[in-house]
């Protein structure tokens, strides 16, 4: 019997899991979690073969409960189940440890066959993970700097504004905005905001 913990902020994706794993012989779900906190007190109590992790959550994201739980119990097979399949969430998680990497959208089709592969000690991504993985895998990364600069900007700062908060030039940030639009394959500052959203690299 395959040990199954889910940990998603959403009652209903855990529902939802809940009802697919009762339909099968082989599979048991043995705790759930509403956020990566409360994720690891229950791997602690429970142990199971498999855990559900979702990535954006309450009080502690899925990458930091993932870290966790692997530096614990480095036999933990993990599983990200996620609405998110930008490149650099997915390498994220994949450091911290995570065996799969599900997108929501594609669960009923994939969750049952890849709780299975990654119980059986394979690794397990979905296919348009894996082509947005390999779609970027030749980029140049952004340095920390530039991150935070483009934090900014899709908060709304000016160059300006950004400029004072870290104590440079405009044209210093006209700099690292620059780069980043070079390195993001952008057209534009906004552009770039838009491609960093979607790969990871920000959040709002």
């Amino acid at each position: 019997m395959i040990r199954v913990l889910a940990v998603d902020d959403h009652a209903v994706v855990r529902d939802g899991i809940a009802r697919l794993i009762a339909t099968q012989p082989d599979m048991e779900l043995v705790a759930e979690a509403a956020d990566g906190r409360e994720g690891i007190e229950q791997f602690r109590k429970q142990h199971p073969d498999i855990t559900l992790m979702d990535l954006q959550m309450p009080v502690m994201c899925g990458v930091d409960a993932i870290g966790a739980i692997r530096a614990e119990f480095p036999q933990a097979r993990i599983i990200v189940l996620t609405t998110y399949s930008g490149d650099v969430q997915v390498t994220r998680a994949l450091k911290a440890g995570a065996r799969g990497y599900l997108v929501k959208g594609s669960l009923r089709k994939e969750l049952l066959e890849t709780i299975r592969a990654v119980h059986a000690g394979h690794k397990r991504l979905s296919p348009e993970v894996a082509a947005e993985i390999a779609e970027h895998v030749t980029n140049s990364a952004l340095t920390p700097r530039e991150i935070s600069v483009l934090k900014l900007i899709a908060a709304g700062n000016t160059n300006k504004e950004i400029g004072a908060k870290f104590s440079v030039t405009d044209a210093s940030v006209k700099g690292f905005v620059k780069h980043s639009v070079a390195k993001l394959e952008a057209n534009d500052r906004t552009h770039a905001v838009t491609i960093g959203l979607k790969r990871g690299i920000i959040d709002l």
